[in-house]
């Protein structure tokens, strides 16, 4: 039950319940009656359930009390989620013999909805659909995460375009969040060994359709002040304060877990952040199961699984030996080893850095990489990494990142799919044959509904784009012209992604004189809509960012150019709806998936990118197109020069051509074609059903038996087939 911590009318009692599940993120009828509550309100709180039922009107709220077709709707979406959670799914139909598992799955970030700010980009996102897949397949999974009270900062740009950082508060009374009880009562805290003192984490819990999220905070009375402020902000601090947060998620959510009786057979490591864990599980087995610590190291690696997201060394968090020492000379102690014996564990050798990688590889028995080149590359880095962690890259496997899809596809194309394909894809996304009938919905139908979305995200750019431009100090009177950028009826590409040096972000833009001419030939306009934040510390993606806002600035192209600040799953899911055409320009081979163009691909949008992540598995000539690769270019500047030229020539020739080319009723039927390809065979295997899937019947199921094996835990059957 929701916590009463929400006045509302008796017979609204009902959307509390759904206001603290997240499952409302995924499920359209439940989103939908918070809006009819007020729609202006229901954005203004960037679709906070919790703070648009805290500040609803409460003559409207008596006035929905006595509307019968509200409460029927009501009553219709409470009944669906007590349907959910109680209904069997596709696990314990499945595995029914391993109805015991129990997984815990760690994350330093995790993207479930705007207005729950623990997340900074594609980690986070993948993080959140990796949930509500377990939610609807029904796995046995426990999420541990960090409760950040700054969440990831808010990008605000000045009138010269230099992004700006804020930080504000999230109080956690404001989200979808209650405090994680004890029995006996008591908030659940986890301890832990600072240098000179204890802090403690206060557990708080998200419920996720089925599956529960346990997020850790240090901001509780009894801690120091500098130690409130530990999980105060993703990624922001020094190292120090990275390694006291990787600690509290590592061995915090370790304790935590056992607090409430949880000893997991399987912890999934999404990323070397939490790989901590892995030293905890041996403790744990040392001290409380009276196994050597040789014995608990190999009981607890075959029960760890480890999923790296980077392909270069620089992504790997790794930390000073003297630094460590302060906060683990006693553990190692703890654990019998010496503190060489301890440095080795994370491939240190006493004077090189403390590598999260190296720790997580060579204590987890079973790794994967996130599509089949990122796989090629992982095994080619870690085997520069000494034995064991060597011997783990070579058997390092793919599994490539999906979406969910449920989350990402909107509403008129749920409708449209719904009424040509039945239900089927949306119970089961990952079925190709759940697709096979897209070929049979009307060309012009399918059309019909793309141009809606696309017409939606315009009219939407041009209600926000007047307020951003505000923001950064212009004249009201000086930004008239914001309220008719872009057109309705034009191919619309979307570049949205972190501004990284890597993802190349203006090689669209270096040829400023053929990009005129591509946006302005008569009769066939194209327009640009472009997002994405700098890491605060990344000068150079911050002068990209001044670039583009410069150039969308410039008379001449602000209307068919525009930027958005503070890029976040709302503002995604607006452009992966809207856009015609999703560009990808990371430099190849240093995008490890992407999962963005996927969200495109379900909405029937077509993708252009560089042969580089899940596009260089996907990418087929029927299904959209690819950046021809310049190799053998002298340096990195020729390379981008080269490529962007034939960036170009792809976008002049192929496709503004194609797009534009209309039958007698104004279908762009060679367009559609693709559009449909892309849907019927990129679809189904590209969404976190088949991902999540596989992780159950590749790895954590084979994991937990031999985990148990060696542990001497409740064993888990051997699983049965498909």
């Amino acid at each position: 039950m929701a916590p009463m911590r929400l006045r509302l009318p008796e017979p609204l009692r009902p959307l509390a319940d759904l206001a603290f599940n997240l499952r409302w993120t995924w499920n359209g009828a439940a989103a939908d009656l918070f809006r009819r509550i007020d729609s202006e309100l229901w954005e203004a709180t960037n679709r906070s359930p919790i703070r648009l039922l805290r500040l609803a009107d409460a003559a409207r709220l008596s006035e929905l009390a006595a509307d019968e077709r509200y409460l029927a709707a009501l009553r219709e979406c409470l009944h669906e989620l007590h349907e959910h959670l109680e209904s069997p799914g596709w696990f314990a139909r499945v595995h029914g013999e391993a109805r015991d598992l129990r997984i815990a799955y760690f994350a330093a970030e995790f993207g479930l909805a705007e207005s729950v700010p623990l997340y900074s980009g594609g980690l986070g996102i993948l993080s959140g659909d990796h949930l509500k897949s377990a939610s609807d397949l029904g796995l046995p999974l426990t999420g541990v995460g960090l409760l950040y009270r700054h969440g990831y900062f808010t990008q605000r740009l000045t009138p010269e375009g230099v992004q700006r950082e804020l930080y504000p508060v999230t109080e956690a009374e404001d989200l979808p969040l209650v405090r994680e009880l004890l029995p006996d009562g008591r908030v659940l805290r986890a301890g832990l060994n600072f240098p000179g003192r204890e802090v403690f984490a206060e557990v708080w819990r998200a419920q996720v359709g089925r599956v529960r999220l346990l997020l850790l905070d240090t901001r509780i009375d009894g801690n120091r002040p500098e130690d409130q402020v530990v999980t105060g902000a993703l990624y922001g601090g020094d190292r120090e304060n990275r390694l006291q947060q990787e600690i509290v998620l590592g061995i915090g959510g370790i304790r935590a877990l056992a607090e409430l009786g949880i000893r997991p057979d399987v912890c999934h490591l999404n990323e070397g952040h939490a790989a901590f864990l892995v030293l905890e599980r041996i403790r744990q087995l040392v001290r409380e199961d009276g196994l050597t610590f040789a014995q608990a190291r190999d009981a607890a690696r075959e029960g760890n699984v480890f999923t790296t997201h980077t392909p270069v060394p620089a992504g790997f968090d790794a930390f000073a030996p003297d630094l460590l020492h302060a906060y683990f000379a006693g553990y190692a102690e703890e654990l019998g080893l010496g503190w060489r014996e301890f440095l080795a564990l994370g491939g240190s050798d006493g004077t090189s850095p403390f590598s999260m990688a190296a720790l997580a590889l060579g204590n987890s028995a079973r790794c994967n990489a996130v599509s089949r080149l990122h796989a090629e590359v992982s095994r080619s880095l870690f085997r520069s990494f000494h034995p064991p962690q060597e011997l783990a890259a070579e058997e390092l496997i793919p599994i490539s990142n999906g979406i969910h899809t449920a989350t990402w596809c909107a509403r008129e194309m749920k409708e449209l799919l719904t009424r040509h394909l039945g239900p089927r894809w949306k119970e089961e996304p990952h079925e190709p044959d759940a697709w096979a009938a897209v070929e049979t919905i009307p060309d012009r139908e399918l059309w019909t509904a793309h141009t809606a979305l696309r017409a939606g995200l315009v009219e939407w750019v041009r209600g926000r784009l007047p307020h951003q431009l505000e923001r950064r100090g212009a004249d009201p009177a000086d930004h008239a012209w914001a309220r008719w950028v872009l057109d309705r009826e034009a191919l619309t590409i979307g570049w949205a992604r972190r501004f990284a040096t890597y993802k190349r972000a203006t090689l669209l833009f270096r040829d400023r004189d053929r990009l005129r001419r591509l946006l302005g030939e008569a009769g066939r306009p194209v327009q640009i809509v472009l997002a994405g934040k700098a890491h605060p510390h990344d000068d150079e993606g911050k002068r990209m960012i001044r670039e583009i806002a410069s150039l969308a600035s410039d008379p001449a192209l602000r209307l068919k150019v525009v930027f958005l600040a503070n890029y976040d799953i709302g503002l995604a899911r607006r452009l992966v709806r809207g856009v015609d055409l999703w560009l990808n320009t990371p430099r190849r081979p240093l995008e490890a998936s992407g999962t963005s163009g996927m969200k495109v691909v379900v909405n029937g949008g077509l993708n252009l990118s560089v042969l580089d992540g899940w596009w260089a598995e996907a990418y087929d000539p029927e299904v959209g197109w690819t950046v021809p690769e310049a190799e053998g270019q002298p340096d990195p500047d020729a390379q981008d020069h080269a490529e962007s030229q034939r960036l170009f020539s792809v976008l002049e020739d192929e496709i503004v051509p194609l797009f534009y080319e209309r039958d007698g009723d104004g279908v762009p039927v060679g367009w559609v074609r693709r559009m449909k390809a892309s849907l019927r065979r990129l679809a189904p295997y590209y969404n976190t059903h088949r991902m999540v899937r596989e992780y159950a019947e590749r790895l954590y199921l084979p994991a937990a038996i031999a985990h148990d094996a060696l542990a001497g835990g409740a064993p888990v059957r051997e699983p049965a087939a498909g």
